[in-house]
């Protein structure tokens, strides 16, 4: 154990890890005072904003954990035999995993809720420092490439030795480039490069394979590169890549791993609203209360990314229209204008329908007298108003039911 977890960063837990996630940038509440100009700039320090969560916690440990196993790995015998084996897939186009490994999990939420966030504070402190020296061998802590749009399974491959030419000042990608290699030779190669030089692959947007014809062979492809480098790989993706996972056991297998959602209406959510609140640049003092705590979760639906741009937008709105205060009525202007994209998203309570109230009617004297029959002919009844020279409507009914006139 000792061997390899040397080479590791020390793991954090507790409240080191969350004073290390966390981002609060610095606030003056003088910044009210100044121009407008000033505090607009001013205002883009709420979207550097990052609060610790359990979430953000998740990710971190689950990243530090699959980065020590593979580390592990790249100290065994078995890595020796592999660099062997995927010298042969290189040449000889054939395949033989040694090493192995089910090193693969899924980190799957909806856009929005923080997750890229999270995996970003994740990585830079696993990358403090980027590359690990590992038997006179560097290794790259964290490597993160995105899915491509296409699912072309060379694209992925050339793309994740391009970014481990960035870190490692290495040529592996124009060398691969040029020699116009298939698809198994090149799958031989990145197995190489990541056996030697990559602690953890991270692959993100990964519900690009969802609707592609190619998105199965990219999933296999990364199976392969677990089974012939023993790197752990994290795929990132929205909640529709979980029906494709879910399509075979073999897809399943790969896609065991982390599942969240948006943040539900209590103390996390009104903690994240309340710290986000402090960052105040209209003039007026914010007055933060249940009433807007709630309206911003009924117009966020819990969704952390829409909370910080509702709050953005209002204060904008505020300070470039002159309202100078950030309240229910600015947050709705932001929503109505700036959010009009995400309302199908967006389940807001219908907290304007008027609630229907039984009610006893005091009957008018010139009614109470009506027979059955009389009262319930419309016409007969205003037959004896018209008689006595009485409004019907303004009189009789207006008082006591509550009628809406409408224009026609």
């Amino acid at each position: 154990m000792n061997d390899y977890v040397k080479y590791m960063p020390e793991i954090l837990m507790g409240d080191e890890l969350d004073k290390k996630l966390q981002i609060i940038p610095d606030y003056d509440a003088g910044i009210r005072n100044a121009s407008a100009t000033e505090r607009l700039v001013a205002l883009q320090d709420l979207y550097s904003v990052f609060i610790p969560n359990q979430l953000s916690r998740e990710i971190y440990s689950k990243l530090y954990l699959s980065l020590l196993r593979s580390m592990q790995k790249k100290q065994s015998i078995l890595a020796v035999r592999q660099y062997n084996e995927n010298s042969k897939i290189i040449r000889q186009n054939s395949y033989e995993s040694i090493i192995g490994g089910s090193d693969s999990f899924t980190i799957i939420g909806p856009s929005g809720i923080g997750k890229s966030s999270a995996i970003s504070r994740a990585v830079n402190i696993l990358t403090e420092t980027p590359v690990l020296k590992l038997n006179n061998t560097n290794v790259i802590s964290c490597l993160q490439v995105q899915a491509p749009a296409d699912c072309s399974v060379k694209g992925l491959l050339l793309e994740i030795l391009r970014k481990a030419d960035e870190v490692l000042n290495s040529s592996y990608y124009n060398n691969a480039f040029k020699s116009h290699p298939t698809v198994d030779m090149l799958i031989g190669i990145v197995s190489q490069v990541a056996l030697n030089h990559i602690g953890l692959l991270i692959v993100d947007e990964i519900q690009n394979v969802v609707n592609s014809k190619n998105g199965k062979t990219v999933i296999g492809t990364l199976t392969q590169l677990i089974n012939n480098s023993g790197v752990s790989i994290s795929m990132v993706g929205t909640p529709e890549s979980t029906i494709f996972f879910e399509q075979a056991m073999m897809l399943a297998r790969r896609s065991l791993g982390l599942n969240y959602s948006a943040m539900e209406y209590g103390e996390v959510f009104r903690e994240f609203c309340e710290i986000l609140l402090n960052y105040v640049y209209v003039k007026e003092k914010v007055d933060v209360n249940e009433a807007m705590l709630m309206w911003l979760f009924n117009h966020s639906s819990g969704n952390a990314s829409v909370v910080v741009n509702l709050i953005h937008a209002a204060q904008e709105i505020a300070i470039l229209e002159g309202y100078e205060t950030l309240s229910i009525k600015t947050l709705n202007l932001a929503f109505e204008r700036r959010m009009a994209m995400l309302h199908d998203y967006i389940d807001v309570p219908k907290t304007n329908t008027p609630s229907v109230r039984k009610k006893t009617i005091e009957l008018p004297e010139i009614i109470k007298d009506v027979t059955l029959d009389e009262f319930v002919s419309i016409f007969k009844i205003s037959s004896r108003a018209k008689a006595q020279g009485v409004d019907i409507v303004c009189e009789l009914i207006k008082n006591d039911i509550s009628i809406i006139e409408v224009p026609v």
